[in-house]
């Protein structure tokens, strides 16, 4: 590399790209906990946010929206069901949301018994019947640990308490998400499921340049019967915890965050097996809330609990019980 180029790395280089002056957008697309401290760097420099890290806010919404509040700040979200979500509700009046209604493909294993997700593998919880991601996320969709993280994003997003979010299963993921208005309208916003739209629009709003997203044919197979169901909340309790960890907030959701991390880390390296995951996460927070939980925290307060968690899953064997 020529001696002008600057290399950096580590929380210092992520900051650094993050409030680079040449920007007016910061894209904050890492995964984990780690794309917060960026986030928070970026909205202090006064830069728009493009948001497509589910965990800056599931573990740190009350220091980052607090913070957009205080500088006037800007948050756009990429994730497709809280793009739906904001594309809905462009142009409604404050107080006008009465509910969220949050869609779900349902995952790989839609339909599965306690008894047959008992012994998936790490190949089919894999296997997305929609999306193609990365091992993580994919592995969270399975779990539908991924539409609980959805749920807190959405509350801090749009002002909504999590009871107030309900999640539905709609395989056809033709729906991105809906929203219910006070005076019982239901606005939905559709397309196939392609991720360049949400990204693109976080990128131009308000401005809807042209794009090269397959348009919607409803005359389509998948189009033509568009179905609905609730979630399995006996088969996927991970739901269930991070509705928990919302409603309870302070630190108790970035510690079912980092648990989360690191079981899915285990059963991604064949340590645990599939329903350990859950295991671990409700263990995790079970101690967490008797020994270490904060309503109020500070961000090192939040990093504390996000290590605990960690080290906590690491080192268990709750899930041979």
């Amino acid at each position: 590399l020529s001696p002008a180029v600057e290399v950096m790395w580590g929380a210092d280089g992520n900051r650094a790209v993050a409030t680079c002056d040449e920007a007016g957008m910061t894209v904050a697309a890492m995964v984990g906990v780690a794309g917060l401290d960026p986030v928070i760097a970026a909205i202090r420099a006064g830069k728009k946010i493009a948001l497509a890290n589910k965990e800056t806010l599931v573990a740190g919404g009350a220091l980052v929206i607090p913070l957009l509040q205080e500088t006037d700040g800007t948050l756009y979200p990429v994730d497709s069901e809280h793009s739906a979500i904001w594309q809905c509700l462009a142009g409604t009046a404050p107080g006008s949301l009465k509910r969220i209604l949050l869609t779900a493909s349902g995952g790989p294993f839609r339909g599965f018994s306690r008894t047959r997700l008992a012994d998936v593998t790490l190949e089919q919880a894999l296997n997305h019947p929609t999306w193609r991601m990365g091992g993580k996320i994919t592995i969270d969709s399975a779990t539908l640990m991924n539409k609980g993280l959805e749920v807190i994003e959405a509350s801090w997003l749009f002002g909504c308490p999590v009871d107030d979010i309900d999640v539905v299963v709609h395989p056809q993921s033709i729906i991105h998400s809906m929203i219910e208005l006070q005076d019982g309208s239901v606005l939905a916003q559709m397309g196939f499921p392609d991720m360049k739209l949400p990204i693109q629009l976080a990128l131009t709003w308000p401005v809807r340049l042209p794009g090269d997203q397959p348009r919607f044919d409803p005359f389509a197979p998948q189009s033509r019967s568009l179905t609905f169901e609730p979630a399995d909340r006996v088969s996927f309790p991970l739901l269930d915890l991070a509705y928990a960890a919302g409603r309870r907030g302070g630190t108790l959701p970035a510690v079912m965050n980092a648990a989360n991390e690191a079981a899915v880390e285990r059963f991604l390296m064949g340590d645990i097996r599939f329903l350990q995951i859950e295991r671990l996460v409700d263990a995790c927070m079970n101690e967490h809330e008797r020994s270490g939980y904060r309503l109020s925290f500070s961000f090192d307060d939040m990093m504390e609990a996000d290590r605990w968690a960690r080290a906590f899953v690491k080192e268990s064997t709750t899930w041979e019980s």
